[in-house]
């Protein structure tokens, strides 16, 4: 069997564990806001932009440390990377905390987690690689996925419950920041404790001695034509989700649904996304395919999108926000996050990866503004041809040799 699980048979499961554990923590931080917007808006007398600009602040500054953060990762190794990331949320998190009535030093700390953002969701592949035989590598990905979709779901419920009112009425938001001050400070800890580099990984097919650096690495990514494919595949489908999941909303409300209902149609599609998480990668191993897995949640993933397009009925659009979860981000995202990893070697994996976020977030930011020019449903009607240009793309990707040459 693979040299990685003899050499680690169990422990690789404790860093997985810590790794997911940071990973939930900067989703919290990212969205801290968003489900209780109005209560800040109220405690800081600001206005909705300035709120809404804490969590955009994190899709600017991952523009801007995508590559630096991925030269840190694949130069030091994981240990050093994304303890490094680890730390500047446990510092920025309990600075939130402690300041949470000064909407100025909120700002600062929330630039500070937007700065640790990519050390730690550029690092899964990478994670995987170091410590993961290829034939759990998908499965790896899949359970750091899950873990963000655990803690924006967490954020979204916990947040308005963690917001209490002090004997006048106002709204006080100390106690939720601190709380989730000290979380960020113990999954901090514990990664740093528990986080290793494998001595096993230098050896072998993929070890790091092997490898590229960061800069050659992207040189040898962009010229492969899979990756070309997969990059522009990224761009469509991450930027449509991005766009999608920040504009629920406004698309519902159009719809005609109340607030409660557009939270469980948008809450549906991360739900889904964590039972996909938990299936398809696992399945991916398994078979040990990549390319029929994403190719099957880009052409499953289109009629949900198209439900959420056309139909105005608020159980149509829970089953429709449900098999979009599913198969996006069941399948395309954490198979394909691998898949590009595999291909691209000897290229570093979190490079792969943070090219994929990178692009995915660029896209983003031009879809929600494409959504605002030109409106919502028109929007979705261009959404439904870019998936089908997804499926195209999907379809003309060869399948990853490692995967194929991976034996049982």
């Amino acid at each position: 069997m693979n040299a990685l699980k003899n050499a680690a048979p169990g422990y690789r499961w404790v860093v997985l564990f810590v790794f997911s554990i940071i990973n939930a923590v900067m989703q919290i931080q990212w969205l801290t806001f968003a489900p209780v917007a109005r209560e800040a808006r109220l405690v800081y007398g600001a206005t909705a932009l300035q709120i809404d600009l804490l969590s955009m602040i994190f899709m600017g500054v991952f523009i801007l440390m995508c590559i630096p953060a991925s030269y840190i990762i694949d130069t030091f190794g994981i240990r050093i990377g994304v303890g490094f990331g680890s730390t500047l949320i446990a510092v920025f998190g309990l600075l939130k905390g402690i300041y949470a009535h000064d909407y100025t030093m909120i700002v600062i700390s929330q630039i500070g987690l937007a700065v640790a953002q990519p050390f730690i969701l550029n690092a899964a592949t990478k994670v995987a690689g170091c410590w993961f035989p290829v034939d759990e590598r998908a499965t790896a990905v899949g359970i750091a996925t899950l873990s963000q979709f655990i803690g924006i779901i967490c954020a979204m419920i916990v947040t308005p419950l963690l917001v209490t009112q002090n004997a006048e009425g106002a709204y006080q938001l100390s106690t939720m920041l601190l709380t989730y001050g000290i979380i960020s400070a113990a999954g901090a800890v514990l990664l740093l404790i528990f986080l290793k580099e494998n001595p096993a990984s230098q050896a072998g097919a993929g070890g790091p001695e092997q490898r590229f650096k960061v800069f050659e690495g992207l040189r040898h990514i962009l010229g492969l034509k899979d990756m070309r494919y997969m990059l522009l595949l990224f761009f469509l489908g991450l930027g449509m989700f991005n766009a999608i999941s920040t504009c629920i909303d406004q698309i519902c409300q159009i719809k005609g649904m109340s607030t409660e209902q557009t939270g469980l149609v948008g809450g549906m599609m991360l739900i889904a996304g964590i039972i996909g998480a938990v299936i398809l990668p696992v399945l991916s191993d398994k078979f040990r395919k990549r390319k029929a897995f994403i190719l099957v949640g880009m052409i499953f993933m289109t009629p949900g999108l198209i439900g959420l397009t056309v139909f105005t009925g608020y159980i149509a659009l829970l089953l429709s926000s449900f098999v979009l979860g599913f198969f996006l981000l069941g399948a395309c995202a954490p198979v394909g996050f691998q898949y590009c990893a595999e291909v691209s070697i000897p290229a570093p994996e979190s490079t792969s990866q943070g090219l994929l976020l990178l692009v995915g977030q660029i896209s983003g930011i031009l879809f929600i503004f494409g959504m605002h020019r030109i409106g919502m449903i028109p929007s979705l009607f261009v959404f439904v041809g870019f998936s089908i240009v997804g499926i195209i793309l999907s379809a003309m990707i060869k399948e990853s040799p490692m995967i194929q040459d991976q034996k049982a």
